[in-house]
């Protein structure tokens, strides 16, 4: 059995990432999930957070995703997110500003933007941070 497998992950706007890889750790609609050479299908529904990914190069890498479908078959794992960062394109300058609006926004009670969306901002937004703090950690 092979120690690897392809791992495609596209966004809306462009390939992310596209190659052999170790194992991924992704969070799916049912919890975190590890995914290793030789797992079972399965379709998911993943949720906005990091995917870990370990390189066949015994690095690691972290990315954001907003959200998506995880598909597995046997020799490749697909990823079609919303939106998907790699951590090294994150700017936490611009995550801090953009979690304090909504934060304001939503103790605030901005009447026009809905409580939901302002906390799924909330979210997205630490989500991010946990990407570059992880990142961190690699140095």
């Amino acid at each position: 059995m092979s120690m690897h497998f392809y791992l495609d992950i596209v966004s809306f706007e462009k390939r992310i990432f596209s190659g052999l890889v170790e194992k991924i750790q992704v969070s799916g609609s049912e919890g975190d999930m590890g995914i290793y050479p030789g797992h079972t299908q399965l379709l998911s529904i993943i949720k906005p957070g990091i995917i870990h990914i370990s390189h066949k190069n015994q690095t690691e890498e972290c990315l954001y995703i907003s959200g998506g479908i995880l598909e597995i078959q046997p020799s490749i794992v697909s990823i079609l997110a919303d939106i998907a960062i790699r951590g090294a394109d994150l700017d936490q300058e611009r995550i801090l500003k953009a979690k304090k609006q909504a934060e304001e926004c939503f103790k605030n009670q901005d009447k026009n933007i809905k409580k939901d969306d302002l906390l799924i901002q909330i979210s997205q937004e630490i989500a991010k941070l946990r990407v570059l703090e992880i990142m961190n950690k690699y140095k």
